[in-house]
């Protein structure tokens, strides 16, 4: 058990900066090569590097030399419904928030002799 408790985080870790959230997000249209994604990271080469380097150690990523260029693409494809869930709880989340704040907006009643009366506008 501990083993794939180890594994799972492992995974989240790869997952765990916006670099490699934005790759993933690029290879759900189909495998990129290296060159392409530090064109639209605007990153250095060495820097994407890394990031497919623990994408790939992590198993979320797999890889394939074809001369020159190494092209990458989704090896846990699954890991897009796990996207879809987290975006589901910031949206959750944020509709939460917005009608706390929106519900603390609005005038607090007063309390009279132990009875709650509603503030009144004149």
């Amino acid at each position: 058990m501990q083993v794939a408790l180890v594994s799972r985080a492992r995974v989240f870790k790869a997952l765990a900066h916006p670099s490699r959230l934005f790759i993933l997000e690029q290879l759900t249209d189909g495998e990129r090569c290296v060159c392409e994604l530090t064109n639209m990271i605007g990153s250095d080469m060495s820097t994407v590097s890394k990031h497919l380097s623990v994408l790939k150690s992590a198993g979320v990523i797999q890889d394939e030399k074809r001369g020159l260029q190494v092209y990458y693409s989704l090896k846990m494809p699954c890991i897009l419904r796990f996207f879809d869930c987290v975006g589901e709880v910031l949206e959750t989340n944020a509709k939460e928030q917005w009608e706390i704040a929106s519900s603390s907006k609005r005038p607090a009643a007063r309390r009279r002799n132990g009875v709650k009366w509603p503030v009144v506008s004149h």
